[in-house]
């Protein structure tokens, strides 16, 4: 066996593809090259892919239901006061800082796809994010309560630096569900962030609890120093299905 393909089964042996691209297209066999230039080139090359593919690898088990950027949001559209703190949302010094995000207000105007879009900029910029509906967060609290597994979601769950919990609206929590929501989401308050978007004024959130104590506690913990977005006004998703009706027929 030649040298070439000695080294080939070596990084596929370790696992470096990037070197192993290089040596494949002779990048690595220069003669004139020194060694320690071709050392560098091999590692940069290898730390480059390893973090792009650290990037997808993020983002992929973030749980996204689809994959939605912030610069695809027409900024003109969001509610005046989204447009306000977007930008200072965007540095993602409130992942720094462990604070909490709440989108709150009408239907259809962007907040699942702001929560979404920081969401991948936090998987961008090297945090670990997970996202849930909160219909399937208490499923999937349940399911691990009932298999004796509850414990190591727990930890899982307290070690996410960003999680995104959408759609609390007037859906049926049980007792259960209702306090194995707010324990995990206490797990959290004032150490890492979470995002929550919810069609529901704060007052209303009772009506989804059925708790007036528990919801205060939870509401308390999770506003304090969170920023708040009002997300009332009219419907992105209407402007948005607009624009497309009339470009498709121009």
């Amino acid at each position: 066996m030649d040298k070439k393909q000695s080294v080939i089964d070596l990084c596929k042996e370790l696992r470096l593809p990037g070197i192993r691209e290089l040596v494949e297209e002779d990048v690595a066999f220069q003669e004139t090259t020194p060694a320690i230039d071709l050392l560098h080139t091999v590692l940069t090359k290898e730390k480059n892919d390893r973090w792009i593919r650290s990037k997808s690898t993020r983002i992929r088990r973030a749980n996204f239901p689809e994959k939605k950027l912030l610069e695809e949001i027409d900024t003109r559209a969001l509610p005046t006061d989204a447009q306000q703190k977007l930008p200072n949302l965007q540095t993602l010094d409130f992942i720094k800082a462990g604070q909490n995000v709440i989108l709150t207000g009408s239907p259809g105007t962007g907040k699942s796809h702001l929560a979404i879009g920081l969401g991948v900029e936090a998987c961008l910029a090297g945090y670990k994010v997970y996202f849930a509906s909160v219909s399937s967060l208490i499923n999937q609290l349940k399911e691990s309560r009932s298999e004796r597994t509850l414990r190591s979601f727990e930890l899982r769950f307290e070690k996410y630096d960003l999680v995104i919990i959408d759609e609390l609206r007037y859906i049926s929590f049980d007792k259960e569900g209702a306090e194995l929501l707010f324990t995990h989401l206490s797990l959290r308050a004032g150490r890492s962030s979470t995002i929550i978007t919810s069609n529901l004024s704060f007052a209303k959130w009772e009506e989804v609890f059925h708790d007036p104590i528990l919801t205060a506690a939870l509401t308390d913990r999770l506003t304090h120093k969170s920023h708040v977005v009002n997300m009332i006004g009219p419907s992105y998703r209407m402007r948005e299905t607009q624009k497309w009706l009339e470009n498709s027929h121009s």
